[in-house]
């Protein structure tokens, strides 16, 4: 079967589905796609409307015994139309890019919730969450909460005396590259609200950097997910490769781990982010 005939098959699946009235009390009539959407969702008590949920929403814990309709970047139109949803709640960037246009064409509600890494965007999120899930109030109440919590944190992150580290986050060493963060990114937005420097910023999105440019970035710290498997690494490899060998993080085995929707969720829980990295990376 070639694109278009699993484009025509797919929307032939979905124009089959019923329209289902939209009511703020309906139970399990509801897809999240994206551990920030699933996790706001939870906050403002509305996790007992999803039927499925995809693989990057793994909290609050509870999410994860939901069926999991796979990873937000790779989606089936058929997988997520399977169930029969009354609304589907999508994080920006879900794809492939076909999926998404099928499932907007759908005879089922489609949301997209905006992206974005900084106080503000977690505010927009959040009523957009409560926009499309008719629970403005709610989401109203949240989000005050978390623009409060948020500036408090950034307020304390921001009061050093110190100068700012630079921190070079670095998503992936797979084949001793270094796959690293510039600007315009989650792991930009973190390391900025916590109080310290982006080590990179000559361009956007997340590169392969050479040796030169790693050198070149001196980065005082390195901050990578927690992982497990082919994408995990150890201090000892991190600080093995030949890239890392001379910068300020290597002499001082300065590398920061933290679960990867924590860091970079940039939802309900992002404030305590803020504060656990600004604790790591400058320790009292």
């Amino acid at each position: 079967m070639d694109r278009r005939d699993f484009i025509a098959l797919s929307l032939a699946f979905a124009a089959a589905q019923p329209t289902r009235a939209l009511a703020a009390s309906d139970a399990q009539d509801v897809i999240a796609i994206g551990g920030d959407v699933t996790e706001i969702i939870y906050a403002l008590g509305q996790g007992h409307r999803l039927l499925a949920r995809d693989a990057t929403s793994t909290y609050p814990a509870e999410a994860q015994a939901l069926p999991d309709i796979g990873y937000m970047r790779s989606l089936s139109a058929e997988g997520v139309l399977s169930f029969a949803p009354s609304l589907i709640v999508s994080a920006e960037g879900a794809g492939p890019p076909e999926v998404i246009d099928i499932l907007r064409s759908a005879a089922v509600n489609f949301a997209e919730v905006p992206e974005g890494y900084d106080a503000g965007a977690i505010v927009e999120k959040i009523n957009a969450v409560g926009a499309a899930l008719d629970v403005q109030e709610l989401a109203q109440t949240l989000a005050t909460e978390t623009r409060v919590a948020l500036y408090a944190a950034q307020d304390r992150a921001t009061r050093l005396n110190a100068e700012k580290k630079r921190v070079l986050f670095i998503l992936s060493t797979q084949g001793g590259r270094i796959m690293a963060s510039g600007t315009g990114t989650g792991a930009d937005g973190i390391i900025r609200m916590a109080g310290a420097t982006n080590a990179v910023s000559e361009f956007e999105g997340y590169k392969p950097l050479s040796d030169e440019a790693v050198s070149a970035a001196a980065p005082d710290a390195i901050l990578m997910m927690d992982r497990s498997g082919d994408h995990a690494s150890t201090d000892e490899e991190l600080f093995a490769l030949p890239a890392l060998l001379a910068t300020p993080a290597a002499q001082k085995r300065d590398v920061v781990r933290m679960d990867g929707l924590f860091l970079l969720g940039f939802g309900p829980r992002t404030a305590d982010a803020v504060t656990a990295l600004h604790r790591a990376l400058y320790p009292i």
